[in-house]
């Protein structure tokens, strides 16, 4: 395989299922090291790519809600560092954004989204943690398939404000990847404004893998009590400082 990362300094292997196959078995990704002889180096740094496996579960049907959720605690999706959802209803999206343990919602790009971005479940997706994902390559392909990019991407900015967004290639070849500059501008086109445009690339990159990484471990969320005292070893009623201060001068 021969390929240039173009400025970045990790990517993502990704492997999709369409749900609405029966019995559909949830591929073993091909360990990357067996993938490339040699991984490039990240450009003004001495160590080299890092490459990271996804796993994409289009759902179309209501009845993928227990299907989803039971992947989602499958030991098999050890072998993901992300898991993406792309729900192709309404209910399905409130679904992901509300309850489904995943780390990227997929927005559509090669056709007209069928339903608008209600402010609830995105705002609830956001409070999660779960980032949404918009696909740039279909609208290098066609141009069509352009308009219906930025229009579902706008739809989307319009109730997410920017927040938890990330701007992603879904390339099948290399020719068909930009730089991070390039897509922080396309970005601009996709309603974002410059700082949220330039996070779609980085910052918000990062807080997926991070996720996905809390997601994996189940440690994301530690709660700690303080140990109530015994009535013997309640500290004694604090004086104010002022009134301290005055006592101790007299």
């Amino acid at each position: 395989h021969q390929w240039s990362p173009v400025g970045y300094s990790t990517v993502a292997i990704n492997y999709v299922v369409e749900g609405q196959q029966k019995k559909q078995l949830i591929p073993k990704p091909q360990p990357v090291a067996e993938l490339f002889e040699k991984f490039p180096i990240v450009q003004g740094k001495s160590r080299p790519i890092k490459v990271l496996n996804r796993l994409t579960v289009v759902v179309t049907d209501a009845s993928h809600f227990v299907s989803v959720n039971k992947m989602s605690g499958s030991k098999v999706l050890t072998n993901f560092d992300i898991l993406a959802v792309f729900p192709k209803t309404e209910k399905l999206f409130h679904a992901a954004c509300m309850t489904y343990d995943v780390d990227i919602i997929c927005i559509a790009a090669t056709e007209k989204q069928p339903f608008h971005c209600k402010r609830s479940p995105v705002n609830g997706a956001i409070e999660r943690g779960v980032h949404f994902e918009i696909s740039y390559t279909a609208a290098i392909r066609d141009s069509t398939m352009k308009k219906y990019t930025i229009a579902n991407a706008i739809n989307l900015m319009t109730t997410c404000k920017g927040k938890n967004v990330i701007v992603a290639s879904g390339a099948e070849a290399p020719l068909e990847m930009r730089g991070p500059y390039d897509i922080a501008n396309l970005g601009l086109v996709f309603g974002l404004s410059e700082g949220d445009a330039k996070a779609a690339v980085s910052t918000n990159c990062r807080s997926v893998v991070l996720h996905g990484e809390t997601r994996a471990t189940a440690l994301g969320i530690i709660h700690t009590m303080k140990r109530p005292q015994p009535p013997s070893e309640q500290p004694e009623e604090e004086t104010p400082a002022a009134k301290k201060a005055k006592t101790e001068t007299d």
